[in-house]
């Protein structure tokens, strides 16, 4: 999307502030703990599970509730057992909005997040409405006064990225899923940090917003990434880089 750069920055520090209250603990426990419920409680056998664990290092999250949150995947200690779910709709100005959540009871969920959209300006959707917009990849941000164009394209395509771009202040890498953790981890032995990383699913095409609809989007988008069981929230939204500046200085 344009402005994705700024966004997933903007995320980051977000998420920064949102780990403080203990909100991405809780999110990463449960996405561990479904990883490891699902594939098995062995990460080198289980990439979902993999990569929970890396996003988990990369938030600081203690060892001990990584380890606590297997075991309950496994079943080795008693937890609740949290179904996925996948909520599709449309925000102001008919942007695409997708939601993955993990729930311990669908019903409410179902019905909460209904209500987020409703009082933010969207509705929901029916299965696959959005879906089709959104094409899974891997993506890393880069800080440009690390290392050059060139000598990170070639670290990251040796390694399976598929494309980098470069803006002001950072390089975004892009790669299929399945070379996620190889990109990371060449850029790693490189000495190379990132300033976020994420499997995510990125739109095949955008859609243009005025600057307030801009703010009713992203209005839409944060009350759902507060609800709880909201894992992530994906949009095809394009909005003008004056109003996320705005937004990136209220978070600073």
């Amino acid at each position: 999307m344009s402005g994705h750069s700024k966004w997933a920055s903007i995320k980051h520090k977000k998420g920064a502030a949102d780990a403080k209250r203990g909100r991405v603990f809780t999110k990463l426990i449960r996405e561990i703990t479904v990883a490891a419920r699902e594939g098995g409680g062995n990460p080198d056998m289980n990439a979902r599970l993999r990569t929970a664990i890396s996003r988990a290092r990369e938030a600081n999250m203690p060892q001990d509730n990584v380890d606590k949150g297997i075991k309950k995947g496994t079943g080795e200690l008693p937890g609740v057992s949290y179904e996925s779910c996948l909520f599709e709709g449309y925000g102001p100005g008919g942007v695409a909005i997708m939601v993955e959540a993990l729930t311990d009871n669908k019903n409410r969920a179902s019905a909460e997040i209904r209500n987020i959209f409703s009082k933010k300006g969207g509705n929901l959707a029916g299965s696959g409405s959005v879906a089709w917009i959104f094409t899974a990849k891997g993506y890393l941000l880069v800080d440009k006064s690390q290392i050059a164009e060139e000598e990170l394209f070639s670290i990251s395509v040796d390694a399976g990225a598929e494309d980098i771009k470069s803006g002001d202040k950072n390089y975004e890498i892009y790669c299929e899923p399945k070379y996620f953790e190889t990109v990371k981890t060449a850029l790693s032995n490189k000495g190379i940090k990132w300033e976020s990383s994420e499997l995510t699913k990125l739109p095949n095409s955008t859609l243009k917003v005025t600057r307030n609809q801009a703010k009713q989007v992203l209005s839409l988008v944060e009350a759902l990434e507060d609800h709880d069981d909201v894992q992530v929230v994906y949009s095809n939204f394009d909005i003008p880089d004056d109003v996320l500046e705005e937004i990136a200085q209220e978070i600073e």
